[in-house]
């Protein structure tokens, strides 16, 4: 009898408990109770940078002024945000990225043995080659710029970082790249030329310099007495009483 009387003990124990946990429950997420949100993730608002990367779209760098300055241990520290997808010394082994010796004028996706993603491929399309501008602008945004590249790095947004660290991948096997002459028309202070339209100046001593230049060609416009016209007098005609013939012509 005792016996029955102790089971009955143990199982009302337990079944007493489970009402307690299931009870605690329901009481919590009456007085928690949240709402899911109607729109997943936070908007981040980040007006200055998307003008900042406007800008930098409109102008370059000017590869001819800014590389003989750049700081290529800077680079070389920047770099190590690569290193663990991509190598760069010559023979290197592909990683999750392809090895980086020599990138600077080498064709885009034609490192051999790398399987490079179809939006890559077809990248290549338009642009071949990685010049200064392309690997400037791939670097700034990779997904922006190649939309469904493999390679999931945000960017670097500091324009300076990505100088020193394109002269540093230049030094690393791609230094028979030849740095351009400086640019004055992507020098800071520049106005971009409007889009489809082409910049355009008249070539030295031509009549378009010369109309330029006030008149003169190669020169600031002359306002003396040597630059006036210079007015012919006509002679007058002979009278007819002078002439001694009084009929007219």
């Amino acid at each position: 009898m005792s016996g029955d009387l102790n089971g009955n003990k143990i199982l009302g124990a337990v079944l007493a408990t489970a009402f307690v946990i299931v009870g605690v429950q329901q009481v919590t997420g009456a007085i928690y109770h949240t709402e899911p949100p109607e729109k997943m993730g936070y908007f981040v608002d980040a007006p200055e940078e998307a003008a900042a990367g406007a800008a930098e779209a409109a102008l370059p760098p000017d590869w001819g002024t800014v590389l003989p300055a750049a700081d290529l241990a800077a680079g070389e520290a920047a770099f190590a945000r690569c290193q663990a997808c991509h190598t760069y010394n010559a023979g290197g082994a592909n990683g999750t990225g392809p090895n980086l010796y020599g990138v600077l004028g080498r064709p885009v996706a034609g490192h051999p043995g790398f399987a490079y993603s179809d939006a890559m491929i077809a990248h290549k399309a338009g642009t071949p080659t990685w010049t200064y501008d392309e690997l400037d602008q791939f670097l700034t945004a990779p997904g922006r710029h190649v939309p469904g590249t493999k390679m999931s790095f945000a960017g670097i947004r500091d324009t300076q970082t990505r100088i020193n660290l394109i002269a540093w991948l230049r030094s690393q096997g791609s230094t028979g790249v030849a740095v351009p002459a400086p640019d004055p028309a992507r020098q800071p202070g520049a106005a971009a030329p409007a889009e489809g339209e082409a910049a355009e100046t008249p070539a030295p001593g031509s009549e378009e310099a010369a109309a330029a230049a006030g008149g003169q060609a190669g020169g600031a416009p002359d306002t003396g007495a040597a630059a006036q016209p210079t007015v012919q007098a006509t002679p007058a005609a002979p009278s007819a009483a002078a002439s001694g013939d009084p009929s007219p012509r």
